[in-house]
């Protein structure tokens, strides 16, 4: 019994007694501002192809690019994370599509830039795994393994003619040591210190991936494991961590989200920049999958999913479910 004569005395229950009390003291809000679409866009179709893993989810046309950028921005989602699917055909070592001016995922960012301006923040995917007919992230020395310092000179020309191209955040992903450094020397040595980079701080070499292989076409050959990260590791993180902000990161990001939420709220404690979390293609995809089996409530199951993350420190929230989930919650 309590000094008051009544047991228990403590009722937090109080608090969840009705929708308009719950939502008065949530301590954790949505808004379709922290939202940012990730996109595909591939070269030589005419009509958007859907992608089987992902429903839902279609590798664009040009112009269904465009409409999905002005939809974006009428939801009030943030941003748009824009990846290149080349022609099988120009797919070679090198990636070499990847840094021509006129490559699918330059052309695509022109358009989007000339759809919706500023009212936009256009992102682009920097990496060569999208371009090469390996199908890694970077270029392979004599014995078949990702040369670590050549990659990098090839990063340093895509980040500059992704820049040229209108992005306004180029984000690298594919892990090699000394990325964000080199890049940021490459973009200010042709006079755009106004792009920001989104540094794929915290990437792991996940198995939830495996949509995302068919939604740019992937040749991969073999694993990504000598330069994404161990599942195992939480330490290694805040090492490159560390690294990413010496080099002049803007902005620090945990992939995947769901996994990894203890990383991820890790990172949020230790930084004061902004910090984005990437909701990937397979955790899409189970929700998706659960809910046409009718196993789950689907649009609880991708609000609680984004809420989650939101909750371990993310700001920012790349998700294929962006502009869908910031109509509902406007």
């Amino acid at each position: 019994m309590t000094a008051y004569g009544s047991f228990p005395g403590a009722r937090p229950r109080r608090l969840r007694n009705t929708p308009a009390m719950r939502r008065m003291v949530a301590e954790t809000r949505l808004h379709p501002a922290d939202l940012i679409l990730p996109a595909f866009v591939r070269e030589s179709i005419s009509e958007p192809v859907a992608i089987s893993a992902m429903p839902g989810v279609y590798q664009h046309t040009l112009d269904s690019l465009r409409k999905a950028a002005v939809e974006a921005v009428e939801a009030g989602v943030s941003g748009i994370m824009l990846f290149g699917v080349p022609d099988e055909a120009k797919k070679d070592a090198a990636g070499t599509v990847g840094t021509d001016p006129d490559g699918i995922l330059q052309v695509a960012l022109r358009a989007v830039r000339e759809e919706v301006g500023d009212d936009l923040v256009v992102m682009s995917d920097l990496c060569l795994d999208e371009f090469t007919d390996h199908g890694h992230c970077g270029v392979l020395d004599a014995d078949g393994r990702v040369d670590n310092d050549a990659t990098l000179e090839r990063y340093a020309e895509m980040a500059q003619v992704q820049a040229d191209a209108g992005a306004h955040v180029v984000g690298p992903s594919g892990m090699m040591d000394g990325q964000i450094g080199v890049i940021r020397d490459a973009l200010d040595g042709i006079g755009r210190e106004d792009v920001s980079i989104l540094a794929y701080t915290a990437k792991y070499s996940s198995a939830f991936y495996g949509p995302f292989r068919e939604a740019v076409g992937s040749s991969l050959k073999g694993d990504r494991k000598t330069y994404q990260q161990d599942p195992a590791n939480a330490r290694e993180s805040m090492r490159e961590l560390a690294l990413d902000l010496e080099e002049g990161a803007d902005m620090v990001m945990v992939k995947p989200a769901g996994p990894y939420l203890d990383i991820l709220a890790k990172v949020a404690e230790s930084v004061d920049v902004p910090v984005a979390a990437y909701q990937i293609s397979g955790e899409y995809a189970m929700i998706e999958a659960a809910a046409e089996k009718g196993w789950i409530e689907r649009d609880r199951a991708i609000m609680e999913s984004l809420t989650g993350i939101k909750r371990a420190g993310a700001q920012m929230i790349l998700t294929y479910w962006a502009t869908e989930a910031a109509r509902a919650l406007r």
